[in-house]
């Protein structure tokens, strides 16, 4: 993927990209577009003035607002990179002066709730297009994007019934282009997959952090102090931007709880193995399990390091590690 990243792109795909929301995602979309011209004129619309002023003064957009109706006027592509539980919100009050024509997409981490959010409002020409670029950082603003985020990552594209494909293709060629390895799926296919690869990791993150605090207290700072690297990758995750995951768990609860059922029962037999002393079903476990790392190192979505992939100090850009 490194071949086609090396010149940015004679002629740029999109003549007016709107960012609305510039955080993490969004502030690394408008680095990327702007390295590899893929749009003629980038705006950046945030809600947040101190947001707004910030992105100014980083240089990452043409154009800057606090305004999202006055900044989706005549833009070929729109996308909204707000927190899941605001998106509907949002696309109410642009819907009316989105352009004929119009791609609009999302970067949210659930998809048959942004569906149900987002496209009673739109009027029939503007192509909705929902996306999920699986790549992120435990950071969030303005400051914690990188135009190479998305680098060999994947963005899983969930197209309603009926949208046009030349605008699927315009998007995938989008997403391809900031280095993204595309996937098209239906929004409820997407949910079941993200609720075991990335939601449930993450519940199950926040829980034994939060368990580890009540502990904290007990055992005299030991916790903190003694941490291994086990319980720090899982407070790595468990930092991760509080109203995003919020929304993510109460828009795909269905999917959620279902996998929680699947590995409650699962932890059940764990338990049982350890409790009758059943070293070889543990061992048997352990060996899948481990097999399953290797699988996703062989795809190239980790690093064999020993430090999991982090960067040092002294590295630059801020760490790699999906947080989504």
């Amino acid at each position: 993927m490194a071949d086609h990243l090396a010149q940015p792109l004679a002629a740029p795909l999109f003549e007016r990209l709107v960012i609305v929301g510039v955080g993490l995602i969004g502030s690394s979309l408008l680095r990327a577009a702007r390295q590899r011209n893929l749009a003629r004129h980038l705006v950046a619309a945030d809600f947040s003035a101190a947001v707004c002023a910030r992105v100014t003064e980083l240089g990452i957009a043409d154009e800057v607002t606090s305004d999202a109706k006055a900044a989706v006027v005549n833009a070929d592509l729109v996308i909204l990179c707000t927190p899941v539980g605001a998106i509907g919100a949002v696309a109410a009050e642009i819907a009316p002066h989105l352009a004929s024509g119009v791609i609009l997409s999302d970067v949210g981490s659930v998809k048959g709730a942004v569906v149900s959010a987002v496209q009673p409002h739109l009027p029939a020409a503007v192509h909705f297009i929902p996306a999920h670029p699986v790549a992120g950082t435990e950071y969030s603003g303005p400051d914690a994007g990188f135009s190479t985020l998305f680098l060999d990552r994947w963005c899983i594209l969930t197209p309603p019934e009926g949208v046009d494909i030349s605008a699927v293709a315009k998007l995938q060629s989008f997403w391809s282009e900031v280095g993204s390895n595309v996937e098209v799926m239906t929004p409820a296919h997407h949910d079941l997959v993200l609720a075991i690869t990335s939601h449930v990791p993450h519940l199950i993150a926040y829980n034994i952090v939060g368990t580890a605090a009540d502990l904290e207290a007990v055992t005299q700072s030991e916790v903190i102090k003694f941490s291994a690297g086990g319980f720090r990758d899982f407070t790595r995750i468990a930092a991760s931007d509080p109203t995003m995951w919020r929304d993510i768990f109460l828009n795909n609860r269905d999917a959620v709880l279902e996998v929680l059922g699947r590995f409650n029962e699962d932890l059940a037999a764990l338990q049982r193995m350890i409790r009758w002393g059943d070293g070889q079903g543990l061992h048997d476990l352990f060996t899948r399990t481990r097999a399953i790392r290797r699988s996703i190192i062989a795809q190239g979505q980790e690093t064999p390091s020993a430090d999991f992939g982090r960067r040092g100090p002294d590295s630059g850009e801020a760490s790699k590690e999906g947080s989504q």
